[in-house]
């Protein structure tokens, strides 16, 4: 970021491995108690238009429908959750916790009734596009080639938002994407330039 020196930016950057750290231990330590306590925690997922369900919307990013489940979102949210935080703390916790609400309502809004819907991946698919998009709002150097560099990596798995995959939860995927474009909007740090009349 501009103006910021490299302590600073040293610091930022150890902040965001920190919580990006702790957040991935708390999602394993919830695996863990439920797998040890016959996945109960499972019924807390996004339950579409049920009036039970609508606590999956807080909820449904720390749980997984098993330890497969959560080894394969464990390193994109290790990698895309730090880069989120690694520019700023607030804003980066500010754009997780808008994508979060998007994904989880748009979940709970359209998906199929009678579904059940849980993982972080509501909030991966949310970092790639918050990650690709903000650098350009805010014509920030750094954060375009942040965002070049996880859209090379993750525009792949872009393609998950498309309905066709047995057992995944593509709305979940397609809403955390909206989340993280709505997320970069709102937060862009870019300020409008000043209107001069002659």
């Amino acid at each position: 970021m501009k103006g910021m020196q490299p302590t600073q930016r040293r610091s930022s950057w150890q902040q965001a491995a920190v919580v990006t750290g702790a957040f991935v231990l708390l999602l394993w330590a919830l695996e863990i108690f439920d797998a040890a306590s016959g996945h109960p925690l499972d019924a807390y997922g996004v339950r579409p238009r049920s009036e039970d369900g609508l606590v999956g919307i807080a909820l449904a990013p720390l749980l997984h429908f098993g330890f497969d489940h959560l080894v394969g979102n464990t390193v994109p949210v290790l990698v895309l959750g730090f880069l989120a935080l690694a520019t700023g703390i607030a804003r980066g916790v500010a754009a997780t916790a808008i994508i979060w609400v998007v994904g989880g309502l748009g979940v709970w809004l359209f998906a199929q009734p009678g579904s059940n819907h849980a993982g972080a991946s509501v909030l991966i698919f949310g970092w790639i596009v918050y990650l690709v998009v903000r650098g350009f709002l805010n014509r920030s150097s750094t954060e375009i080639l942040i965002g070049v560099a996880v859209f090379l990596l993750y525009s792949g798995a872009l393609l998950g938002v498309l309905p066709g995959q047995p057992k995944v939860s593509w709305q979940g995927h397609l809403f955390g994407a909206i989340g993280g474009f709505v997320a970069a909007r709102l937060l862009t740090t870019r300020r409008a330039e000043a209107s001069v009349t002659y």
